[in-house]
């Protein structure tokens, strides 16, 4: 690619991307932005997701891989300005590649039907960048499925997909579930449901001695600055809290999701 192929910021494309920084546009067209070569590679290899990826000069040259996979799977690809491509970006930085890609969310009863283990409900959670966290903690301890109810922040916030890091593309995510019918479905489903909360009644180090974590688990996490709120407490199986050592007043939310994911995987694998 030349400079002369370089497209227009003016290109009915380019338009189009540049409004998928609106919720209402994503969701009308059930398309969001992923941004930079990890989002993007992930983006490529998750089946038809990638149906277009921008990128400039310099990140053609630096990710020929990434590109030649986006060729291979016959997605359209487009070289862009740096002007251009910072005019559809989301972050002060752009890595110079952006993808186009269709929403990833499945209806709930497909998780149901798969008998999760391990799931991450993230209720009341309004931060995209810790429902993003928390994403990429549940992946990364091995989780099934992580479900948004439908007080959660939106799964295609670009904060959220930023801070997921890829991590979209590796587990199945609900969104917009009411808590009570996540609560439902997972507890007929045999899944015990555990609300996180630093005011809770059990200790974790309590539960992870009993045993009772190795069993088929939800783990419930409310807002970041008011926890949950009493009748999502009362929903579930038990209120568990992280325990603190220290002097810390708390743990952040993305954090104490880490710890309670991490405790579930490893005792699952040892149950």
């Amino acid at each position: 690619m030349g400079t002369a192929d370089l497209i227009s910021p003016r290109n009915p494309r380019v338009v189009f991307a540049r409004r998928l920084a609106r919720r209402a546009t994503r969701v009308r067209e059930r398309r969001f932005l992923a941004e930079g070569p990890q989002a993007v590679r992930e983006a490529v290899a998750h089946g038809d997701t990638l149906t277009e990826l921008f990128a400039t000069a310099e990140a053609a040259e630096r990710h020929p891989d990434i590109l030649d996979a986006a060729r291979g799977a016959g997605i359209r690809i487009s070289l862009a300005s740096e002007a251009t491509m910072a005019d559809i970006s989301q972050t002060v930085t752009p890595q110079g590649l952006i993808g186009v890609c269709r929403f990833l969310d499945v209806p709930f009863d497909d998780v149901l039907a798969a008998r999760p283990r391990l799931v991450a409900v993230l209720a009341h959670v309004r931060d995209p960048g810790n429902a993003g966290t928390v994403l990429r903690c549940a992946d990364a301890a091995g989780a099934d499925a992580v479900v948004l109810t439908d007080a959660s922040v939106d799964l295609y916030n670009p904060k959220s997909v930023r801070a997921s890091v890829g991590s979209l593309f590796h587990l199945p995510v609900c969104v917009g579930v009411p808590v009570e019918r996540a609560v439902a479905g997972l507890s007929e489903g045999g899944v015990r449901v555990v609300a996180a909360d630093g005011a809770g009644d059990v200790d974790l180090d309590d539960e992870l001695d009993r045993g009772t974590m190795a069993a088929p688990t939800a783990w419930i996490f409310g807002n970041e600055a008011w926890g949950l709120p009493p009748e999502t407490r009362a929903l579930a199986d038990e209120v568990v809290r992280v325990p603190i050592h220290g002097r810390a007043e708390s743990l952040n939310l993305a954090t104490a999701a880490a710890v309670c994911l991490y405790a579930s995987a490893r005792a699952q694998r040892h149950g």
